[in-house]
Parts: C-alpha cells; structure tokens; sequence
C-alpha cells in the first residue's frame, strides 16, 4: 500500500477493455501481436504498473525480464525479443499475467515462491499462452469481473450480503480501493494456457514438468495461508481465483509434460534471485501479526482478534466471519464530516445513494475522528457500513470502511481505537523481509534452518513450502535452499 495511490474515494477501477476487448474477429493463437493489440497493451501498461506497486527496484527485475523475454519468443507472437515488455511488479502478492501487446508480468512474492528458472519461465509461459489464445477477448463475452490482485478477496462476501443489487454494489464499492477488475478465465482456458506454456518451455530446453511443480508450490502456499490465518479453506484471492484450482492442474499438467526432459537452473535462478524482498515492501506498509504499521505514512492500527490482513496497493482489507473491513485514504479539504460522507457516496456508486444516518465527531490517540454509520437491507437481513476517519494533518486523513452484520459493528470497536501515529525511531526500525540462499552445511537439518526463518509462527512449514519440500524430504550437504530473513 503505497503513500501516493492510497485513495480509496477516487480510485477508478481500469475498463474493463484492459483485458482485450478489440472489434472485429478475434486473432487465431498462431497470429502475431496486431497493431490494435500492442497499442492497448502500450495504452494501460503504465495503468498497470501503478495499480501493482510498480516496477521492482533490484537487480532481479532484468533477470526475470531475460527469462520472460526467452519463453515469449517461443510462442510465435513476435519474432525479436524487443516484442515483448516483462516486469517484475515490487507486490506481496502470489500474482503474474499479461496483457494484449506482449505485456507480462509478475509479482516478485510470486518469483520468491519459485526454485528455479525453469518454474519462473512456465509461469510467465502460461501467461503468454493466455495472450496468444485471445483468451480475454474470448471471455469479454461473459463480462465476468473478478479481481486479479490478491487483495481483493472477499471483501464482501455472498454469505454476508448475499446476491442482492444492493449486496454487489456495495461490493464493487469496496473493491475499488484495493484491486483492478478485470476478466477470469474458464478452466478450459486455464488448462490451454497451461498446455501452451509448457509447449514454449520445451522449445526454449526447460523440463516441461516445471508447470506442474510451480503450481504445486502454489497449492501448497495457498493451503498453508489458510491455516496460518486461521481460515477453513485455501481460497486466498491470489494467482489462483484467476487461475482457479491449482491443485488439479498439477495433475493435468504432470501428464502432459511426463517424459519431457530439459534444464532446470536451479542454482542460477537462486543466485539471481539471492536478497529479493519477500513479503511487504515497508515502503507500501507491513502487516506484523495482528498489526498494520505504515513508516512512511507513520501510522500503525490492530486488527481484531481473529481477524487476518491482506495489504493491497491502494487498501488494507481485513477479513473474518462476523465482518469485512478496508483501511485506505482519500482527498482531504481539512472537512472531516464532508470526507466520512464522501467515501459514503464512493461506496455506494452511482446505483445505490448510500449516506450516514449521523456523524459524531471524538478522537482516538490524540487524533481528530469522525464517525459515521448507515443500516442498509440486504433482503431479508441488514447490515450496517461504518466510515471511522482520522485527521492526521490538515491536508490528510485515513478511514477504516466497515461492513457487518446489524447490530454487529461493535466487533471493530478495538481496531478503530487502535489506530495511532508511530514514533520515528520505530518507523526507523521496521526492516524488510529477504530472500537468503544459503547453502546446506553438514550437520544442518530442516529444523535447524526453519529457525531461522524471520516468522514467529509456523517456521518449518514456511521452510517446506518455500523450498518445495515434502512431509518427507530432507536436506543434502551443498544443496542450496531459500531461508527469508530480516535485512535493509
């Protein structure tokens, strides 16, 4: 969540013509980039660029570009290597995708994830399999939104708000803040992509079985969020809602690939990718815990118990059973009344005229406040939406957007007093998340190694799924392994 783009009353949502909406007949998967594609491939990157944190900073991004430039040559969209833009985008989010124009992208949380260069080249593979199958054009049909940044999510989930008009714009409402919406695609078009990248990656001399273990390492992350948040299934919004069911895919993709052989580069792709950020970007604010500290903004609020955070590039959500909540910023005059009313009309949209029933004005931690709360019906239930906004300054302020049950609002009361300005020298100390490749020493196990592990909870489990170890595994004297750790 990045100080400059913190805006969730006037965030716009990117049309959905991003996704490839183009008159005319759809190209075949054997066309190469059109005119009409790389100029709106060219049109939103920038849009792109700024709505996924930006451009990653270090010296992996042209590492995964040389990658993702080599497997999309092999698709036949472009014939030079200069066809096609490749980022490594600075988000926390299990993510990668592309765009018409030979635009492709991923996430460096996603990269972090990975053992060697041949997942990375099958995952940006399937991407570009996605563009030279047309497949976003193929789906504008369905005009099927969903949202293609982790922290999107459930924000509002049908079980709370149901299917009601009201329930989906209060909905869309919310998820302005936190993610673009773009188009899902069907499992048959998963399972193309998927068939095409490892396709390219045989072409290029990877081990085609790489698609398979890539997606099994994100199952497995998938699954191990979960438990970790406390959640009862692996259904976080990341790479896989928009590439759904990762877990039999490995299957299907284990099958097409089985008797292919081909390079892996494991300890090139670990060296290169040796001090990646893994997890937030202090910069964009860190989730420690129950605990959200921004050092940049200087502020820092709790979330309540059994709760979990997912930080996006423009909100922090907060998600549980009895509540879904966001935490962003917006324009601010110096009015707190006119701001909690404001970020009131955002939520509702131009379909639902949706205004506080009062405003009552107090403080929390030495800081100006104004609250505000609406009952909506929701069919045969209510719920209550909640704006609590705080001035920081003159010309800035923050708010939480909360959505609950009727008569249930009380269950953030603890987060809205939490939130507090943070001191500098413990801005000062909040340091970033590493990725560390060690080399196994003899004598090391994976116990010792996961201690490691800069992760108060959960530290042999991270280690596993990090490294794509099994229940089973262990370790060998010169094998190099990823550790994460804390380091500027």
């Amino acid at each position: 969540m990045r100080s400059k783009s913190l805006n969730l009353v006037s965030a716009a949502i990117l049309p959905i013509a991003l996704a490839g909406c183009m008159g005319g007949e759809i190209p075949s998967a054997s066309t190469p980039i059109t005119q009409s594609e790389a100029a709106q491939g060219a049109e939103f990157h920038p849009q792109l660029l700024q709505e996924f944190g930006g451009t990653y900073a270090g010296p992996q991004s042209a590492y995964v570009e040389s990658v993702g430039k080599n497997i999309a040559v092999q698709s036949g969209l472009g014939n030079a290597r200069s066809s096609f833009t490749v980022s490594l985008l600075n988000s926390s989010v299990n993510n990668a995708f592309a765009v018409p124009g030979g635009y492709i992208y991923s996430t460096r949380q996603l990269v972090g994830l990975m053992n060697n260069e041949a997942e990375l080249a099958g995952v940006l593979g399937h991407e570009v399999g996605h563009v030279a199958a047309r497949h976003s054009q193929r789906r504008q049909s369905a005009a099927q939104r969903n949202s293609i940044l982790g922290a999107a999510g459930a924000i509002l989930s049908g079980v709370l708000l149901g299917d009601s008009s009201v329930g989906k714009t209060l909905s869309d409402g919310f998820l302005q803040g936190s993610q673009l919406l773009t188009l899902s695609f069907s499992r048959s078009q998963e399972i193309q992509a998927d068939e095409l990248g490892i396709e390219y990656l045989t072409k290029a001399g990877y081990d085609p079985g790489a698609m398979s273990t890539v997606l099994a390492s994100l199952a497995a992350q998938n699954a191990l969020d979960a438990r970790l948040q406390g959640r009862n299934n692996a259904s976080v919004p990341e790479w896989a809602s928009t590439h759904p069911d990762p877990a039999s895919r490995v299957r299907t993709a284990a099958a097409k690939a089985a008797g292919g052989v081909g390079t892996l580069n494991r300890d090139t792709f670990l060296t290169r990718i040796d001090g990646l950020i893994y997890g937030d970007d202090p910069k964009q604010g860190v989730i420690e815990g129950n605990q959200f500290l921004h050092p940049e903004l200087r502020l820092a609020f709790t979330a309540p118990q059994g709760f979990y955070m997912v930080n996006g590039t423009r909100a922090v959500s907060i998600n549980g059973q009895s509540g879904k909540a966001q935490m962003s910023t917006g324009p601010y005059s110096g009015d707190l009344e006119s701001y909690v009313r404001g970020v009131f009309t955002a939520l509702g949209g131009a379909q639902q005229q949706l205004a506080p029933s009062n405003i009552r004005r107090t403080t929390v931690n030495g800081l100006p406040t104004a609250v505000g709360t609406a009952r909506v019906n929701n069919g045969n239930s209510a719920v209550d939406v909640v704006v609590y906004a705080y001035e920081f300054s003159g010309s800035s302020a923050f708010h939480f957007a909360t959505i609950s049950q009727a008569g249930q609002s009380g269950t953030f009361t603890s987060m809205f007093n939490s939130m507090r300005r943070i001191s500098a020298s413990e801005a000062a100390a909040i340091v970033p998340r590493r990725i560390d490749v060690v080399t196994v020493q003899r004598g090391d196990t994976i116990q010792s190694l996961a201690n490691r592990m800069a992760y108060e909870s959960g530290k042999v489990e991270r280690f596993r799924v990090l490294n794509a170890l099994g229940s089973r595994d262990q370790l060998q004297a010169g094998q190099k392994v990823k550790l994460v750790v804390r380091a500027r």
